[in-house]
C-alpha cells in the first residue's frame, strides 16, 4: 500500500539543464517548470498549535554564508523565488553559519517575502546577556521584528537561554521556543528534556544514513507534542557518494521520485513525526529537485524498508 495525498498530483521529471555559467537560463527553466505544474507541497500540522508547516525547508549552513555582490548571492535569490513559489516556507539558520542571517534579511527584505517564510534561527553562547545581544542581532540582521522559532543550538548553556526565551515569547518577540542537537550522541538528553513539554521544537540529525532517531527519539517527540525538524539528511554528502553512479530503483516511481536527493528526502518525511526537513542547498537545480521530494505519494512501511535494505546493502 502506497500512502497518497489525494491533493497531490504525480510530478513529472524535471528537465532543468544546469550548464556553469548558465545560472538566468537555468533559473527560467525552473521557474517554467514550477508554473506549468504547481505542485501543491505537503503539509505538516505543528502539535502544539496545529499552524501547518510545509514538510520541505531550507537549509543555510555554508551555502547562504557568501559576500552580497556575489554571484552565489544572486543565485540565492532565485533559489528564495522558488523555494516560496514551490510551496516552501521554513529556513532555518543560525549566528554560526557566517553571514547567513544578514544574506537572509538582504534577499528577503528585496525581494518582500518576509511574510511568506518561517524564519527559524539559533542561540549559540554561554550567559544571559550575550544570548540576549546575539538574539537581538539575529533580528537586526534578518530584518525582522520577530522570530518564527529561536532554538537554543546544541543546548548551550540551556537553563540560561531557556528563562529568556519564555520570557520573549510572552512578549511576542518569538512564536516558538527549541533545542537543536546534530548527532546521536545528545539523544539521551534530548529524550529527557522533550519529557517535560518546555519544548514547541526539536532539531536533529535524521537520515538513511544515521537512522538512531528511529529508536525512540521520534516517538518520543510524537508523544510530547514536539514538532521536529530534521537535520543532515544527506549525512554531509555521505549518502550521495554511496549512491554515486548507481541507477534509481525502478521502484522508486512508485511513490513519485525520480532522483537520489527525492529519494532520501522522501524516506524522511515519510515518518509521521517528522514535521519539516532542512536541506541545505545555494543551487537553483537542487532547489527545485529537493522540492519536488515533498510532493506526490510517500513510501509506505515496505517501501521505507526496501530503502533501507539497498543503501545498507551498497
Amino acid at each position: 500500500m502506497i500512502v497518497r495525498h489525494d491533493v497531490f498530483s504525480r510530478v513529472r521529471r524535471s528537465t532543468l539543464a544546469w550548464i556553469g555559467a548558465g545560472i538566468l537560463s537555468a533559473t527560467a527553466g525552473a521557474r517554467a517548470e514550477l508554473a506549468v505544474a504547481p505542485p501543491p507541497m505537503l503539509n505538516r500540522k505543528t502539535p502544539k498549535t496545529g499552524e501547518l508547516l510545509p514538510v520541505i525547508g531550507l537549509g543555510t549552513y555554508r551555502v547562504f554564508d557568501v559576500a552580497s555582490d556575489s554571484s552565489e548571492s544572486a543565485e540565492l535569490e532565485q533559489v528564495l523565488k522558488l523555494f516560496v513559489a514551490g510551496g516552501g516556507s521554513v529556513v532555518d539558520t543560525s549566528p554560526m553559519y557566517g553571514r547567513a542571517e544578514s544574506r537572509i534579511g538582504d534577499l528577503t527584505s528585496k525581494l518582500a517575502m518576509r511574510s511568506s517564510l518561517f524564519f527559524a534561527t539559533k542561540v549559540w553562547i554561554s550567559g544571559q546577556k550575550a544570548g540576549i545581544d546575539q538574539m537581538q542581532a539575529s533580528l537586526r540582521l534578518m530584518r525582522t521584528p520577530r522570530i518564527d522559532l529561536m532554538q537554543v543550538h546544541n543546548l548551550l548553556d540551556l537553563a540560561t537561554h531557556l528563562k529568556t526565551l519564555r520570557e520573549w515569547k510572552r512578549a511576542g518577540a518569538i512564536r516558538y521556543l527549541g533545542i537543536t542537537h546534530y548527532h546521536s550522541g545528545a539523544y539521551n538528553e534530548l529524550e529527557k528534556l522533550l519529557k517535560t513539554r518546555d519544548y514547541d521544537f526539536v532539531q536533529f540529525n535524521y537520515s538513511l544514513a544515521e537512522r538512531e532517531a528511529e529508536a525512540r527519539l521520534l516517538s518520543i517527540a510524537a508523544d510530547s507534542g514536539t514538532a521536529v525538524i530534521v537535520n543532515r539528511p544527506f549525512a554531509h554528502g555521505e549518502l550521495f557518494a554511496k549512491v554515486k553512479g548507481k541507477p534509481l530503483p525502478p521502484w522508486a516511481a512508485e511513490f513519485d521520485c525520480d532522483s537520489w536527493a527525492q529519494f532520501f528526502l522522501k524516506y524522511i518525511v515519510a515518518h509521521a513525526a517528522v514535521t519539516c526537513v532542512i536541506p541545505g542547498t545555494g543551487k537553483v537545480q537542487h532547489m527545485v529537485d529537493n522540492l519536488k521530494a515533498g510532493n506526490g505519494r510517500l513510501p509506505d512501511a515496505k517501501f521505507r524498508q526496501r530503502m533501507i535494505e539497498l543503501i545498507r546493502n551498497l
